[in-house]
């Protein structure tokens, strides 16, 4: 062995080892594990972990030789997977907190209906009809947990939840995600319907007294093994964790006022009922003393109910020693007592026990009702105003707009006010050198603000003011106080309005600013940045967050040297594409121009970046011209767009000619297929992945990677790019075929295959069909459909080829969704025949088999009617099904077919469904559909049917 060879073993082997992850299926090889598992520091997987891999085990579907699904199987490993589940619960002491943390709620639901099983609680008996006390300890116990975690369960789903942003799932992902979801809202609806016969279970379980025994590992082992007696009543029920009677009912007790306190918002009366429970649970509480073993309440959240309970009925103490902040300042406002609560918030201003932004919301409460006209509160808006700015200058807080605003009529008693404030809140002996510099600049920048002199001296003479500044900071502000004296007039009149204020320097520049936004003059735009840049060094290109030019260019804009150029560069250029975005492009063209001859003086690259701008806005300026027309660009901007194409995408410019060389020769197949040919391998080559082989040390194969192509002219991403600035519907019909025919080729699928126009002149081999990426085809042969009817809803063949996708994915609804509307929009809303060429023997079939997959047997009798030849065996099949999803007879008045009605009347009979077989003989009776009629007033009484029935079709699956 090599020295560098050694050195490398010696770093491998001193590099610390992670220890493998236990799988689920370890656990049913040892039985011994689990329990050595649970007892680890940090168990990987975590225990919440565990009881989703059990369950999701033991409940996965099976498929039999046939293809179906099944459910899953009653076995002794899935039994075993489930007992495995509880038993980890049962580790977690069935803390429902930890539970409902770590596992969703179908899940949970699942864990606990199969605790209720092993438990042997009576099945088909409503819970609220069981005697808990005559049942077994730990039988009771189960539905005790169950309904409180039904009641829990109601009051987490009336909370707001944040929803979580969408990743990059993939279809089976975000089908999962939606299973889940409306799994968990049925749970829901289940669980609010059976919320009255919860509540009633728990309230009777407060007048058992005798103690609860609770499922150990132990205990369930035992169950497993049969030891226990058919009632549960041997060693099994009181071998469990024991609870007593006081620890139960304190939790019980939490539970109901949490729930009846999420009832009070429709009924006010549960508030009450809310509030004794609380009071029950916070007495239970003291009683136990941090001794309970199964008991777990949240006793800050317990606090918060309390004191919401206590205020919504009113019966809050404000003299009660133990009556919180919130009951007291809510029984102020209620009874007016304003003064007391401005002195509550003084004393928070020392213990700072109110959040900050709960104080702003009392306050916006009372400058509403000023601004509402209640002139009793302005006295008391602007004192707890001031409060509110001294606890925010002691944090270091930003001080509210408000408060500045009410310096600006400053009198002496509002200042006074301020300055007992800021005494009573600032505790000397006690405060910290922050809280000591907040005051102290809070101070300063007051007396700073400050104009008239009688108001300074109020706040440079107080002792506060005194003691935190020091003295050269005084003499400074007094030297600076004198000096603005002297230059302004002082007087005690009062200030003049906003309005009479002149003019300054900033209202100058902020009027500039203002023309600056609004012009679209760019002769105009360049004098406004002269004036402005000789009034102050600014970066002016700032001005508004709506100027916004492409990442690529910001630098080589904002290095121009001069200041005038460089924002001048900037404001054009963002102004020319924000106008083009909206399609104002008589100005964009004007400020691109503008721009453009700038730039030439100094810079060839931005020169080329305008022309580049100016060459995308003549594109999108004939776009929003011709609108839906096909009307042809002129030679000029085409030559232009070739040629930047040529220089600058090379491969662009290659796919543009094959396939405009394959569109041109579409309505002669056999020319088509040699200049198609080209088009089509490179298409297969982008599409192609290429293998590499990594050899172990001993010279083995040991890993084969799989990466997109080399060799292809693009990379697939951008060639999707490419493909989805594609207008031209001949091209994308051309794509769309092409790629329908490669995926085809690839699924290697007779009886599935997606379908779409000029097939025929593709090739129908691949000589290297291992190298072709059958995920990617299929990805990118999906984005082009959708892409495609995001330009033209209402193209019939792509409609059919997306319909087809949709079929050979299993997507039936959805399928027959898009062979409906191809139906529609080619028949204005089937008031027409849909044309054969449309609905043609194929897709009648396939929206025959739809229809019998939705287990809609009824339209698929109707739909066997629409073909060449009338399919009765699949017709008199589907008629036989009992298990019907569809509306049956209702579609009776659509057959016109009188074998399938005499075939009808004959089904009902021998089932002896009278009232459904006179409605098959009056459909037959009608008489349009005579066989003796001309076969004129047959095909009319038939095309009849086909209209109304593709109409009901449509609005059931529209």
């Amino acid at each position: 062995m090599s020295a560098e060879a050694a050195d490398r073993e010696a770093v491998t082997c001193s590099r610390p080892c992670t220890p493998p992850q236990t799988t689920w299926f370890e656990f049913l090889l040892d039985e011994d594990l689990l329990e050595k598992h649970l007892q680890k520091t940090s168990p990987d997987p975590v225990p919440v972990q565990l009881v989703i891999q059990f369950l999701e085990q033991a409940t996965k579907p099976t498929v039999n030789e046939q293809n179906q699904v099944q459910p899953p199987a009653d076995n002794r490993r899935n039994r075993t997977l489930k007992l495995l589940a509880l038993k980890v619960s049962a580790h977690l002491r069935w803390d429902l907190d930890v539970l409902e943390k770590g596992l969703s709620i179908p899940v949970l639901n699942m864990l606990l209906n199969e605790l209720l099983c092993v438990s042997k609680v009576p099945p088909g008996v409503k819970h609220v009809d069981l005697d808990l006390s005559t049942l077994p300890p730990t039988t009771a116990m189960a539905v005790l947990i169950y309904n409180r975690w039904a009641i829990r369960t109601i009051v987490q789903s009336s909370f707001p939840e944040k929803q979580t942003k969408p990743g990059p799932h993939q279809l089976n992902m975000l089908n999962h995600v939606q299973q889940e979801k409306e799994l968990t809202e049925n749970i829901l609806k289940v669980l609010k319907e059976q919320a009255e016969d919860s509540i009633m279970v728990l309230q009777g379980v407060l007048g058992i007294k005798k103690d609860f025994y609770i499922h150990t590992m132990r205990t369930l082992d035992l169950l497993a093994s049969e030891s226990c007696t058919a009632n549960g009543e041997t060693e099994c029920s009181t071998a469990g964790l024991k609870i007593s009677a006081d620890e139960l009912h304190c939790q019980v007790h939490y539970d109901l006022g949490a729930v009846f306190f999420q009832q009070g918002c429709s009924d006010s009366s549960c508030y009450e009922k809310s509030r004794d429970h609380f009071l029950k649970t916070k007495e239970l509480l003291l009683k136990l003393d941090g001794a309970a073993l199964h008991c777990r309440i949240d006793e800050k959240r317990l606090a918060g109910y309390w004191n919401a309970c206590s205020i919504l009925t009113n019966s809050s103490d404000v003299s009660d020693p133990q009556s919180t902040s919130y009951s007291q300042i809510h029984s102020f406002i209620t009874s007016g007592n304003f003064q007391g609560l401005v002195e509550l918030f003084l004393k928070d201003n020392l213990t700072l026990s109110l959040p900050s932004h709960f104080r702003q919301s009392i306050l916006r409460e009372f400058v509403q009702r000023t601004q509402q006209g209640d002139r009793a509160v302005e006295e008391v808006c602007f004192k707890l105003c001031i409060c509110n700015a001294v606890r925010d200058a002691l944090e270091g807080q930003v001080i509210s707009v408000r408060f500045k605003q009410l310096l600006l009529k400053p009198t002496k008693d509002k200042i006074d006010f301020l300055l007992k404030v800021c005494a009573r809140s600032f505790n000397k002996d006690n405060a910290s050198e922050n809280s000591k510099s907040n005051m102290a600049a809070f101070l300063k920048s007051l007396c700073e603000s400050l104009e008239d002199p009688q108001l300074v001296f109020m706040v440079s003479s107080h002792e506060l003011f005194m003691e935190l500044l020091k003295d050269e900071e005084r003499k400074a502000l007094v030297e600076q106080m004198k000096k603005r004296s002297a230059s302004v007039s002082l007087c005690t009149k009062p200030l003049p309005s906003f309005y009479d204020i002149p003019a300054s320097a900033s209202v100058n520049i902020g009027q500039l600013e203002h023309q600056l936004i609004l012009s679209l003059d760019s002769w105009r735009i360049r004098q406004i940045l002269i004036e402005l840049h000789g009034m102050a060094e600014r970066q002016f290109w700032k001005v508004s967050s709506k100027w916004e030019i492409p990442p690529d260019y910001i630098g080589d804009i904002l290095s121009i040297k001069d200041n005038v150029t460089r924002d001048l560069v900037y404001i054009l250029m963002a102004k020319g594409l924000h106008c083009s975005t909206i399609k104002d492009f008589p100005h964009a063209r004007q400020l691109i121009t503008a721009c453009l001859e700038l730039v030439t003086e100094f810079s060839p690259k931005l020169r080329q970046v305008m022309l580049n701008e100016m060459l995308l806005l003549e594109i999108r300026s004939h776009e929003a011209g011709v609108g839906g027309s096909r009307e042809r660009p002129p030679t000029d901007l085409v030559s232009r767009v070739r040629g930047y194409l040529e220089m600058r995408i090379h491969a662009a410019c290659i796919l543009g000619q094959l396939l405009a060389a394959t569109c041109k020769e579409l309505p002669g197949p056999k020319e088509s297929r040699r200049t198609a040919k080209d088009l089509w391998e490179v298409v297969v080559q982008v599409c192609s992945v290429s293998s590499q082989h990594k050899r172990a040390n001993d010279g083995r194969v040991s890993l084969i990677k799989q990466r997109e192509s080399t060799l292809g002219i693009l990379h697939r991403s951008k060639f999707v790019t490419f493909i989805k600035k594609l207008r031209e519907p001949l091209v994308l019909t051309t794509l769309i075929s092409l790629f329908v025919r490669l995926h085809s080729i690839v699924r290697d699928d007779i009886v599935n295959e997606v379908t779409a126009e000029h097939l025929s002149i593709w090739p129908t081999t691949l000589p290297n069909l291992q190298s072709v990426d059958v995920e990617a085809v299929a990805v990118t042969v999906k984005e082009l459909v959708n892409y495609a009817l995001t330009l033209n809803p209402n193209n019939h063949s792509w409609l059919i080829t997306q319909a087809d996708i949709y079929f050979v994915t299993n997507q039936y609804s959805a399928a027959l969704h898009y062979y409906l509307q191809a139906g529609a929009v080619c028949s204005d809303f089937f008031s027409k025949t849909v044309p054969p060429d449309v609905y043609t023997d194929q897709v009648l079939k396939r929206m025959i088999k739809c229809c019998s997959l939705l287990n809609c047997h009824t339209q698929v009798a109707v739909l066997c009617q629409f073909l060449r030849e009338v399919d009765y065996m699949t017709a008199f099949k589907a008629l036989q099904e009992q298990s019907g999803h569809d509306a049956m007879d209702s579609f009776y008045d659509y057959i016109w077919d009188v074998t399938i009605l005499e075939y009808l009347t004959h089904i009902h009979h021998k089932r002896g469904e009278n009232e459904k077989r006179q409605i098959a003989i009056k459909a037959i009776g009608q008489t349009e559909l005579n066989a003796s009629n001309p076969e004129e007033v047959l095909q009319l009484a038939a095309q009849k049917r086909k209209k109304k029935f593709l109409q009901a079709m449509a609005k059931l699956y529209f």
